[in-house]
């Protein structure tokens, strides 16, 4: 059998022998890009998380946890020293300050260590507004009632669609409709409303979860994928997604299936991407729980247990913090 990496890595190998040149406007960082592609792991033969690299599982695990729970404040990552999220809370903070023709502007370093010791700054900087665990778990409506007098009152309605997909899997695991969206055109890009818009670019967008033999699959479709640094790392995430949502519905997972729209290696992750392209995968690991759960706000992080693991050292890279609201 061919080892189930070698998807990702020759992957890698056509994008960087195939990808076409773009230039983000955002940033300027170039990327080579590929469209349309797919790649997909039977979870039954093992966790499908990286080894020709090391791939960062605790910022995995809370990452995760951040958006099963339907946090959007990345103090909680801060608090746990998860620092994935850092870079796109200050950048919305230092867009606001130069509107404001603040100059004073914190180091990210302070920023993020502010953050963590001042709860009212990390109330007002922390928050990424409709971010995927809001989304996941508090999408937000523009809902009305009204009145005695006939007056519309917009209601605080949210919707759990985490929530709402297991249920529909415990009443009708032949349901078609199994989805859980991010993407909401309302908050995104120039489509927003500038004093609506969330600055992030939603990239991991939609998900949809089906029952087959028995076996519980959930196939992701990633607008965009940062091939180098983001994707491993989305990869090790839903999968694990896959498995936690089994194990609640109560089935044996399946496949986790990752569709891409744009995948790209960034221009200043090529030397990295040749490193990686000359390992050799080992043995994926494998997955079991510590504790017991039967809901999705019973899961714990901590509950997950990461088994022979032995990947390749890290291979690090620079962040390209790109997308979001582009203001000409």
């Amino acid at each position: 059998m061919v080892h189930p990496e070698y998807q990702y890595l020759n992957l890698l190998q056509e994008a960087l022998d195939h990808g076409f040149r773009k230039v983000d406007r955002d940033h300027g960082v170039a990327s080579y890009s590929l469209f349309g592609r797919q790649i997909r792991f039977d979870l039954s033969q093992g966790f499908p998380v990286l080894t020709t690299k090391r791939v960062y599982w605790k910022g995995v695990l809370h990452e995760l946890y951040w958006f099963m729970s339907g946090q959007s404040n990345i103090k909680y990552l801060v608090d746990n020293n998860v620092h994935i999220w850092d870079d796109y809370p200050f950048k919305i903070y230092k867009i606001k300050n130069d509107e404001l023709r603040i100059t004073n502007n914190l180091t990210k370093e302070e920023f993020v260590e502010k953050i963590r010791t001042d709860r009212i700054f990390a109330e007002k900087w922390g928050n990424l507004p409709r971010i995927y665990g809001e989304m996941w778990r508090r999408w937000p409506c523009k809902s009305y009632i009204r009145d005695l007098q006939g007056k519309p009152t917009r209601t605080k309605r949210t919707i759990d669609q985490l929530a709402w997909v297991i249920q529909e899997i415990k009443d009708d695991p032949n349901a078609h409709n199994l989805i859980v969206n991010s993407w909401n055109p309302e908050y995104l890009y120039r489509m927003a409303l500038e004093e609506e818009t969330s600055y992030f670019p939603i990239c991991h967008n939609m998900f949809q979860v089906n029952i087959i033999d028995g076996k519980l699959s959930l196939q992701l479709y990633q607008r965009s994928a940062d091939l180098f640094l983001g994707v491993p790392f989305n990869i090790a995430s839903y999968a694990l997604l896959t498995i936690i949502l089994a194990k609640i519905a109560g089935y044996q997972p399946g496949e986790f299936i990752h569709t891409f729209g744009d995948v790209h290696i960034y221009e200043n992750h090529l030397e990295a991407v040749k490193e990686q392209l000359l390992r050799k995968p080992r043995p994926f690991p494998t997955i079991k729980f510590s504790h017991s759960f039967e809901t999705i706000d019973e899961f714990k992080q901590e509950y997950v247990v990461l088994d022979n693991y032995n990947p390749y050292p890290p291979i690090k890279a620079e962040l390209v913090v790109s997308g979001g609201y582009f203001k000409k």
